[in-house]
């Protein structure tokens, strides 16, 4: 087969089935039919003389044949796209590219997505974008694949991206403001030997309070795991549970209405605890 009979949109379209290994998302993404993309890959077959995807559960996989080509397909359209950036320079006004994000907590989306959705509409009001909840360990491929575009979280196991610091924060220890544990302390924060009588609550997403609670032997101390922080001043503000969380989190949780005249922050900060565990800062 010569360079010459191969058609650029049956390399992309190679490359949109091997990324996302299934035809009709790789259509979408063309911005084509399913028929289209169909028609497009039964071409690709006859050139390259390979199936070059068959079926599997959830979509298709690519053959061994494909394995080899996925490289050199990917390599050669990034050249082209790289050629010819400054050409089609991003520009947020007139965009319609649709963005994916990985939001670590239900949390991460409450925090972040009301400003940077304020932030598009008035600088990018063709920019969609599509929250996706992967596990950590997923997303180094999910980038590689580009089924995701950005990150947000404490990512430290993430190879081979460009980071950026959002903030600092330190963990302070969140309990309902007539918990027992307030009561001979005559309105200040407890020490922290207190901890050891306190019970607590961890988010399952969330894994370093439990290695924190682990690293201050407390783990005996947990009593419940949830899937969600946005249900931990419910269960704090109606048991005696505590919760081991970021001071920007317990804020939140602390600034309206009922669960911030219901709700006291303590002032054990992260620094308190690396004191008693300096693994902590590692």
């Amino acid at each position: 087969m010569n360079v010459d009979d191969v058609d650029l949109n049956l390399l992309r379209l190679f490359d949109a089935i091997y990324t996302r290994q299934k035809i009709s998302l790789a259509a979408d993404a063309l911005g084509i039919s399913q028929p289209a993309a169909s028609q497009g890959l039964t071409r690709l077959r006859t050139m390259l003389g390979d199936p070059l995807f068959v079926r599997a559960p959830g979509g298709v996989r690519p053959t061994p044949r494909a394995e080899r080509l996925a490289v050199s397909v990917r390599n050669a359209l990034e050249i082209l796209d790289q050629a010819l950036a400054d050409a089609d320079r991003f520009d947020p006004a007139f965009s319609q590219r649709v963005f994916r994000i990985q939001m670590m907590s239900d949390m991460g989306e409450e925090r972040y997505l009301p400003k940077m959705m304020r932030e598009i509409e008035q600088h990018a009001p063709g920019v969609r974008v599509e929250t996706v909840d992967l596990l950590q360990t997923d997303l180094s491929l999910a980038f590689d694949k580009a089924q995701v575009d950005f990150a947000f979280g404490s990512l430290p196991r993430l190879q081979g991206c460009h980071f950026q610091p959002l903030f600092d924060d330190r963990y302070v220890v969140f309990f309902r403001k007539d918990h027992p544990v307030l009561r001979h302390q005559n309105g200040s924060s407890p020490p922290v030997s207190v901890l050891q009588s306190l019970e607590f609550v961890a988010v399952h997403t969330h894994a370093d309070t439990s290695r924190i609670l682990k690293l201050l032997g407390l783990e005996g101390r947990l009593r419940l795991v949830t899937q969600n922080f946005l249900s931990l001043p419910f269960i704090v503000s109606a048991t005696n549970l505590c919760v081991l969380i970021p001071g920007s989190t317990a804020r939140v949780f602390n600034r309206d209405g009922g669960l911030a005249r219901s709700h006291r922050i303590c002032r054990w900060g992260l620094h308190d605890l690396i004191a008693l565990e300096p693994a902590l800062s590692q």
